[in-house]
């Protein structure tokens, strides 16, 4: 099966919203996603099928204007790479 692969653009990823669509449109996420951290876990542990790859490029643009909310999203992300071995994270901090 070939590797899924969203691309986040951090200059245009300014807020939680912003990033729930992105990743809606990128990865197919199913209508029943809650649009929350917890709704955010649940379908990327258990509703989308591996192998996938989520790179945030720029990601310090995303990181300057959504705060605390960039820092949860990161964490969440990275217990999934921990929890998935089919998932990969790529942070860029510039645009690389």
């Amino acid at each position: 099966m070939p590797m899924k692969r969203c691309l986040l653009e951090g200059k245009a990823i300014n807020s939680l919203s912003d990033l729930y669509d992105r990743l809606e449109r990128g990865l197919d996420l199913p209508e029943h996603f809650g649009r929350n951290l917890d709704a955010l876990w649940d379908v990327l542990s258990a509703d989308i099928e591996g192998p996938f790859t989520i790179v945030w490029q720029q990601a310090a643009i995303s990181h300057k204007q959504m705060g605390q909310d960039f820092d949860r999203v990161v964490r969440l992300l990275k217990d999934l790479e921990q929890e998935r071995d089919d998932f990969t994270l790529i942070i860029e901090e510039e645009g690389q």
